[in-house]
């Protein structure tokens, strides 16, 4: 029977400590141990090694939720080259249940946070309660329901004691980044570690996740190819989040259809991730797999609003702006409005075409006019560009200033080039968000769709 996640920073701490500790001392073993052995040999005892330093992530993140296990999530979403490649597909594996099959906590404790927030018994809540857990979260697990009124929902209840074992986490972050050069070779982990505090703290509250969710299920009410399941307000606390259930295929059996299949689910995942910001003046942050079910008529529904971030008419401005100068190739002016902006601390120090071709390095796959097939590598690729030290472009950008809602769109954006990765989906991205960008007509028979569906033709 699994526990609770445990809470005390100290034995937190500890824990993590043996991890980083463990990490130094197999490393080291490997060396030794690889002394004298054939390159086959040593290959092998690398692969073995690797495997089992992933073993080790799923239960140590796993066990521990909230803020370091969203570090496996992203490793579980990108493949970032972390091992030999004889062994990843068994390492993504291995990372991958970090998304869906994260050590269960039992019923009982998550009965008492469920019934505290409803202020009634569950039996009396809902006609009926599964109490296995059809999926589990970060920072809690979800569970499906009956309303009395027939309505299927999902209910999503945090983790007991979470709020103060992620606050643990918090704290201890900087033990953990010390630890990721051993696991996660090549990365800079400092702005990834604000990103993920700033997205813990929004989601410890589900009431404000309720709200958002209602407000974007409205916004999307009838549209012919995405699905948003609506909350249920007045079930709703801060603990406890009742949606609409969504039946649909997972993301793994999405990647497994035909190319039509993969290649039309990977363009609605990036207008939803991508073009929402320049529609609506706001967007979803957190594109990963397990937030994606492709449903029995053809839309995809997407879950998970913890983090959703809106943006003022002058940041999009500039987004489009920087973006469009971009895709144009024109460096001078990308240098002038980033600097303008102050988001290059001393614009002096560095060329406009530098700027350029680190924006192109990251985001180069829709700024290209041609036909691109994602995969891991590429996406692998845009996000080292962007965060690994040893990029050619990180001396001169890692002083720059990214106001915190840029920084979610870029992270939205490479998640979601991860997603279009995993399916390998092939488009025109460039084409695709000229419509956004450049405000050109709609490029493919979704946009089109799309467009008429936002000028209110509700026969598309």
């Amino acid at each position: 029977m699994t526990k609770a996640p445990p809470t005390s920073r100290l034995v937190r701490a500890t824990v993590l400590g043996r991890l980083a500790a463990g990490q130094v001392l197999r490393q080291a073993g490997t060396k030794v141990a690889g002394l004298g052995r054939s390159s086959e040999k040593r290959q092998l005892l690398l692969d073995r090694r690797a495997l089992a330093a992933a073993d080790q992530l799923v239960s140590v993140l796993g066990g521990m939720k909230g803020a370091a296990m969203k570090l496996g999530q992203l490793l579980s979403v990108l493949d970032l080259d972390l091992v030999p490649d004889s062994s990843r597909p068994e390492f993504r594996r291995k990372l991958a249940v970090l998304l869906a099959k994260a050590p269960a906590v039992p019923f009982s404790g998550m009965r008492k946070v469920a019934e505290d927030d409803l202020g009634a018994p569950i039996a009396e809540v809902f006609a009926e309660f599964d109490r296995n857990p059809v999926a589990a979260a970060s920072i809690g697990q979800v569970y499906r329901a009956r309303l009395h009124d027939g309505r299927a929902v999902a209910v999503k209840v945090q983790y007991p004691g979470i709020a103060t074992a992620v606050r643990a986490d918090l704290k201890n972050l900087a033990l953990f980044l010390r630890l990721a050069p051993n696991i996660f070779p090549g990365l800079e982990m400092g702005s990834l570690a604000e990103e993920i505090r700033l997205r813990i703290e929004e989601e410890l509250d589900y009431r404000l996740e309720a709200r958002t969710q209602h407000e974007v299920a409205v916004q999307y009410a009838g549209h012919p190819f995405i699905a948003i399941p609506d909350s249920v307000a007045e079930l709703c606390g801060p603990r406890v989040l009742v949606t609409e259930f969504v039946e649909g295929m997972d993301f793994d059996g999405i990647a497994e259809q035909p190319r039509e299949v993969r290649d039309r689910v990977g363009e609605i995942i990036y207008r939803f991730y991508c073009g929402s910001l320049f529609h609506t003046g706001d967007f979803p942050g957190d594109p990963h797999p397990g937030n994606v079910l492709l449903r029995h008529d053809g839309r995809v529904a997407f879950l998970d609003f913890g983090l959703f971030k809106r943006m003022s008419p002058e940041s999009i401005h500039l987004e489009r702006t920087v973006l469009r100068a971009a895709a144009d190739g024109d460096a001078e002016q990308v240098h002038a409005r980033m600097a303008a902006a102050g988001i290059l601390g001393e614009p002096d120090r560095i060329e406009p075409d530098e700027v350029l071709a680190y924006i192109e390095d990251a985001v180069g796959w829709y700024l290209a006019d041609a036909e691109i097939e994602a995969t891991p590598e590429l996406a692998a690729e845009a996000m080292i560009s962007s965060i690994d030290p040893r990029s050619p472009h990180y001396r001169k950008m890692r002083w720059q200033y990214l106001p915190p809602e840029h920084l979610f769109a870029r992270r939205a954006e490479l998640y979601a080039f991860g997603l279009l990765g995993r399916l390998r989906a092939r488009g025109n991205w460039h084409r695709i968000a000229r419509e956004w960008l450049h405000g050109d007509e709609p490029a493919t028979e979704l946009g089109h769709v799309d467009a008429r569906w936002r000028a209110g033709d509700l026969s598309a």
